[in-house]
């Protein structure tokens, strides 16, 4: 059970946290401080370094949410379903409960405007595709163990990863650059563009003649 003093400093963090989106959203990442951040919420700066060490780890606290949900997603997926299906299901039935998590925090309206921030951004972009990396070999390493392959010998978990990984990037620039930011714009877009993988990746483009 969460003690008092854990409860404190969880909604001392909650508060930073939503304070330093709100900021980013309104103002840009490169214009907001530290300092505007703790002040907004009337905490010292030293009090914001208690939680996160830059703002840049701040600007992808959102993103961990999400990405730490999503890899619990696909290792919960059910034995029969092959890799990249249960990559896709992950992702299009773990929205709700994502947002969820996510919504406990800041608003989901945030949550998706942040990823417009980051998308244009070029710092936060770079350090965006870097964290990527990580990410996609912690998601290798889970579709590894879930189909008893070895990761190090057997290429095929970071080919789907990177496969479903690329699809998603394009999803969210695609997205980003759109008019609708709604979650239920995301969620078609993500699913129309992973059935596209299989044609797109195998089919002749070119148009009949």
């Amino acid at each position: 059970m969460e003690t008092l003093r854990e409860r404190k400093k969880r909604r001392t963090k909650d508060a930073l946290l939503r304070a330093a989106v709100e900021l980013f959203t309104t103002k840009g990442y490169e214009e907001t401080t530290v300092d505007e951040i703790a002040d907004a919420v009337e905490v010292s700066q030293r009090t914001f370094f208690r939680y996160f060490p830059g703002k840049q780890e701040a600007a992808f606290a959102l993103q961990e949410i999400a990405e730490a949900h999503f890899v619990e997603a696909v290792r919960e997926r059910p034995p029969h379903e092959t890799p990249l299906e249960a990559l896709r299901q992950a992702v299009l039935e773990g929205w709700d409960t994502m947002h969820e998590s996510v919504a406990a925090v800041v608003p989901l309206d945030l949550y998706l405007r942040m990823y417009q921030v980051i998308e244009s951004t070029p710092m936060l972009l770079a350090v965006h595709l870097r964290r990527s990396i990580d990410a996609e070999d912690e998601l290798a390493r889970v579709l590894a163990a879930r189909e008893g392959v070895d990761a190090e010998e057997d290429p095929r978990p970071r080919l789907a990863v990177a496969v479903f990984g690329a699809v998603i990037r394009v999803t969210e620039r695609r997205w980003s650059a759109g008019d609708d930011f709604s979650i239920s714009a995301m969620r078609e877009l993500t699913a129309a563009y992973l059935d596209q993988v299989g044609p797109a990746l195998m089919g002749n483009w070119r148009p009949a003649t």
